[in-house]
């Protein structure tokens, strides 16, 4: 099989269930911002590979890469009838994130200001993460479809965000790095 089908070359792409739609259509602005994220987390999970202190973060990481997949189809399929063959999303993994971000955040010392993004490596890549996933919360929610609202993709889409600015705190603690604070006056 082609890896390429040139069916996109007139600004068009196939939604799971083929109805054609421009290439900017809210699904794919959505769905493409989610395979950014997912992207740059697999950049993440590849220099956390340098820091053994970090391996539950990995682990948990490679299982949030296989959720964004799902939700990824989730938003590239408007048919009904289609979506009961999509691999299922359970919104109580919005539970294992807030678990996550509580166990994180009880090691680090207490927020005092605002932080500029930045640190350690590691630590900045978690803060493209976190920004990239506010972009796709934001593009998600462009969508009317109840359905996704049901499925509790928003929910997720918020919650990791706020794991990736913990999860740069907890980066830059790990590396030895302080956080860099706001400071108004520059």
């Amino acid at each position: 099989m082609k890896i390429y089908t040139k069916t996109g070359d007139q600004g068009e792409t196939s939604l799971i269930g083929g109805a054609r739609v421009k290439k900017f259509d809210p699904r794919l602005e959505a769905y493409g911002t989610v395979d950014e994220l997912n992207s740059h987390i697999g950049l993440l999970r590849s220099d956390l590979a340098n820091h053994s202190n970090l391996s539950d973060v990995d682990k948990f990481l490679h299982r949030v890469q296989h959720q964004l997949f799902k939700i990824g189809s989730h938003l590239a399929c408007e048919d009904e009838t289609m979506r009961a063959n999509l691999p299922s999303f359970d919104a109580s993994l919005v539970a294992e994130i807030e678990t996550e971000i509580d166990q994180l955040d009880s090691d680090l010392p207490e927020l005092k200001s605002f932080i500029l993004p930045g640190g350690s490596s590691l630590a900045s890549h978690c803060h493209v993460c976190r920004t990239v996933c506010r972009r796709a919360e934001r593009r998600t929610s462009v969508i009317k479809d109840p359905e996704l609202e049901k499925l509790g993709l928003f929910l997720y889409l918020n919650r990791l965000s706020d794991y990736f600015f913990v999860l740069a705190r907890a980066c830059n603690q790990a590396c030895k790095v302080d956080d860099v604070p706001w400071d108004q006056q520059l």
